[in-house]
């Protein structure tokens, strides 16, 4: 990750913690107007930027990120999106959910299927692993899953789900969420019984 970027994440998180503590009104005026400073440091679309840094409140947290990783005969289930991309199932951590009850979620809500969450492969730092750079921290979640039921329904998400072989795997792959360093990772994972989970 470039400095500036530190930086500008760094002032952000700063400011945030100020807001969420202080009641003196300069203080809140200069707490915010260092926010404005952190989002028009990063050289991105200042209103996308204030979108993801000024909406938050409180002490700054990395947000969560659950991926499902689930195989059958061998192959991992990718679901095909909208832009034609291909992801492992998964996205943000819902409010009032757990890490497992969003993971089991998110692959009802994009596939179909109803799984068992039963091991973490894996616990990422996004921005160590995934592309573009985010703003903000994400802590992605990889979950190996078993299938008990279910069939795909095309929704507002996803246009099909495939299985692929390790050697088949497409190349237009969804950087930002799932990549094939990731997708090589989940292979080992599910092959090794003694697989001992990966964290950054």
């Amino acid at each position: 990750m470039e400095t500036w970027l530190k930086w500008a994440i760094e002032i952000q998180s700063l400011a945030q913690s100020g807001l969420a503590y202080t009641n003196n009104v300069y203080d809140i005026e200069r707490y915010e107007r260092l926010r404005e400073i952190s989002a028009e440091k990063t050289n991105l679309n200042i209103k996308k930027v204030k979108d993801l840094f000024c909406n938050e409140t409180g002490y700054q947290t990395p947000k969560i990120d659950t991926r499902a990783v689930i195989f059958k005969d061998n192959k991992i289930l990718l679901t095909h999106e909208n832009n034609g991309t291909w992801s492992l199932p998964g996205g943000w951590c819902d409010v009032l959910e757990s890490v497992k009850s969003n993971t089991i979620k998110e692959v009802k809500e994009e596939t179909g299927l109803d799984v068992n969450a039963i091991k973490v492969i894996a616990i990422q730092d996004r921005n160590k692993h995934n592309k573009p750079i985010y703003a903000y921290g994400v802590c992605k979640v990889f979950i190996l899953c078993d299938i008990i039921g279910g069939e795909f329904k095309k929704n507002i998400e996803t246009t099909e789900i495939k299985y692929f072989s390790l050697n088949e795997l497409p190349n237009n792959l969804a950087e930002e969420k799932t990549n094939m360093e990731q997708l090589e990772m989940c292979f080992k994972a599910y092959k090794d019984k003694n697989w001992q989970t990966q964290f950054d």
